[in-house]
This record gives structure tokens, sequence and C-alpha cells, in this order.
């Protein structure tokens, strides 16, 4: 566990008492405000009792379970001797079995006529009673209380927290995503070919904000009691929906990396995401976030600032939409793209200025292998 996670949920047991387990074989998992911890038998042997239900808080250091050493891999179970289908030999002198008498079937009985009903006047069949009213069939009222998972709690708080603490503040700018489509369009298929990459819009817009962050600073920078942090490096945060909560692992030193290999960070720490299999370490630190809420079908939209961070770029849906260019109407496939930003940190003009950076480099992509050290 990290330094800052005190207790977790437990909220699997996936052995149960009797069962042979291996040496770092997984035993059960808990769930804590940041990621799911596999507990794993610490050495191999019988599961002899478990000290805990599912559900249960349990704190670190605490015992879960106790198990006898052995080597459970090699426990077979014995076979059964097979009965002997032969007839036992009767003992000399015995008599033998009495074989069972068939029943004779009984003669049936003979039966008298039932003497014939008297015949009455029918009388006319009485009116039927007139149908009750139909009542409206009422809408459905259940209710479900489900308790809060650990990662939604410190969701909840973290988002409050960041309201209550930041001075937020959020900017709105459009970028034609036309020459990056087309540029994706056009190596999409030979990369995914030779490296296994799906080239998406990510990678260019993580490249983008590394290059814009180094001319704004403080957009990648924190407060940390009455100092500002800043930093010559950007820990990229990449939200990710999964099913417990949104969570933001970290690309680190992204301004170092190329966008095809930012692509394959961001592609497996996603995969890792929804599969419940990040570490603590995928999740520690952070100094900017990005939040793609267009895969959503998103068109506008306030990200939250991820504390201690000063700003988070949101991504939205791409629509087309009538687009003056050169002086000239032409359809074009339009982004919305925000920045939510800390006015403690930022003003506002360095917040335009970072959010016009990442439109040039968008809308012009050869913009980015072409910029000079600051």
């Amino acid at each position: 566990m990290a330094e800052s996670i005190t207790e977790g949920t437990l909220k699997t047991w996936t052995k149960q008492v009797g069962d042979f387990v291996e040496a770092d074989e997984e035993v059960a998992t808990i769930e804590t405000d940041k990621i799911d911890v596999s507990v794993n038998a610490p050495k191999s042997g019988k599961i002899v009792e478990i000290l805990f239900k599912e559900e249960d808080t349990v704190t670190v250091g605490a015992d879960l379970f106790k198990i006898e050493p052995g080597e459970g891999g090699a426990a077979k179970a014995t076979e059964a001797p097979k009965e002997e289908s032969a007839p036992k030999a009767t003992e000399e002198g015995s008599k033998p079995e009495a074989k069972a008498e068939t029943p004779k079937p009984e003669a049936p009985k003979e039966t008298k006529a039932a003497p014939e009903p008297k015949k009455e006047e029918k009388k006319p069949a009485p009116a039927p009673a007139p149908a009750a009213a139909a009542k409206p069939a009422a809408g459905s009222r259940g209710e479900t209380r489900v308790k809060m998972n650990r990662m939604r709690l410190r969701i909840a708080e973290r988002l409050k927290e960041s309201q209550n603490a930041a001075a937020s503040l959020t900017t709105f700018n459009e970028i034609d995503m036309t020459e990056l489509m087309a540029l994706r369009s056009a190596n999409k298929d030979d990369i995914l070919k030779k490296t296994g990459i799906k080239l998406g819009f990510m990678s260019a817009f993580a490249k983008a904000s590394c290059l814009a962050l180094q001319e704004i600073k403080a957009a990648n920078a924190s407060i940390e009691g009455d100092e500002i942090v800043y930093r010559d490096y950007v820990d990229l945060s990449v939200a990710v929906a999964t099913p417990k909560g949104l969570v933001t692992p970290v690309v680190r030193n992204c301004e170092g990396i190329e966008m095809l290999q930012i692509e394959q960070e961001i592609s497996n720490l996603g995969k890792k995401a929804r599969d419940g299999k990040l570490t603590l370490e995928d999740m520690a630190g952070g100094s900017f976030t990005i939040s793609n809420g267009g895969v959503f079908g998103s068109l506008y939209g306030t990200p939250i600032i991820n504390l201690p961070q000063s700003a988070v770029l949101g991504m939205h849906s791409i629509k087309e939409k009538p687009y003056v260019v050169n002086g000239k109407i032409e359809i074009r496939p339009i982004m919305v793209v925000a920045l939510t930003y800390d006015h403690r940190l930022l003003d506002g003009r360095e917040a335009v200025t970072f959010l016009v950076r990442i439109k040039e480099y968008i809308e012009q992509p050869a913009k980015m292998l072409l910029t000079l050290p600051q």
C-alpha cells in the first residue's frame, strides 16, 4: 500500500477455507480509494481460516487468513475400491434365497350403474356481474441502495475539494481538425501494420500540450503552501473512465517522447485501467491533465481541475460546421476545446495563450516538428 492508504474494503475472496494455494497465488482483493490491491499467498499450503468477511473494512498490517504450509498441488484424491459385479457365493448348508412371487391380478369387481338423475326444469342463467373498472397500473417506484465504493467516495471528496480550493475559470476555443484528420487517415493503416499501434488524436493533443506547457509554465505548476512549484518536465495525467469511476494514470516525462510512443503509453494505461490492473505507481503524481469527453459524444464541457495541478484540457466531439476559411465559408470538422485553470496561478492572458497554442499545433501539425527550444 502507499503511505497515504491506511485501510481498504475486502471486496472478494477468490479462495475459501480448505482450498490449496501456491505461493504468490491470489487469495483476495482489497479495494482502496485509488486502486484494487491483490492479496497473494505468502507460501504454498491450505487455507484453514478466513478472518474477515467480504465488505469488511481492513487496516494495513492486519492478518486476513491463516494458512497451513504444504504442497497443495501434490495432493491427490484416492480412488474408492470398485464393487465386485459377480454374485457372492452362499455358505454351505445355507438355504437358497427365496424368490419374490409375482402377485396375481385380481378380477375386476362388478359395479352397479348409478341411478339416472331426475330431470329438472332449466332456469335462465344469472346475468354476469358488471366488470370492475380497470385501475391504471402504477409505475415502478422501487429503489435500490448501493454502498459507494471507496474509489467513488474519494473521487467525490477530491472534486469537491478542487471546487473549494481552486479559483476555477474556463476558457474555450474551436479547432479545425482537417489537417490532423488527413494526417491520421494517410498514416494510420501503415502505422498499425508496422507497429500495431492504433493512431488516434490523443497523442497529438498530448504533444501539443507538452509544447504549450514549455511556453506557459504556470499551467504545469502547482501551489504548495506559500510556494509555486514550476516543473521542467511534464507528467501527463490522462482521464480514463472505468466502471468504478474516473481514474487518471500518468504518462511520465511526456515532453521527451514521440507521438507514437505517447499513443502506445496512453493505450496501455487505458487498458490497465479498464481491466483493474493499475498500480499505485501508475497513478502517482501528474502535473497536467487531458480529459477526452468527446469519445462519449460531449460537445461542450468544463472539466474540473485535478488538484494540486493548475489546469486541465478538455477535448470534445468533432462536428461538421460552417467555418470561415480565407474569407470563404466551408464545411469543416470542428472540435471545441476547453481549458479550466486555477486563476490563483494563471492569469486570463496566459490561459488564452495556452489554448491558442494548442489550436495552432493541431491545425498545423507540422509545427510540432519544427518548434525551437525554449
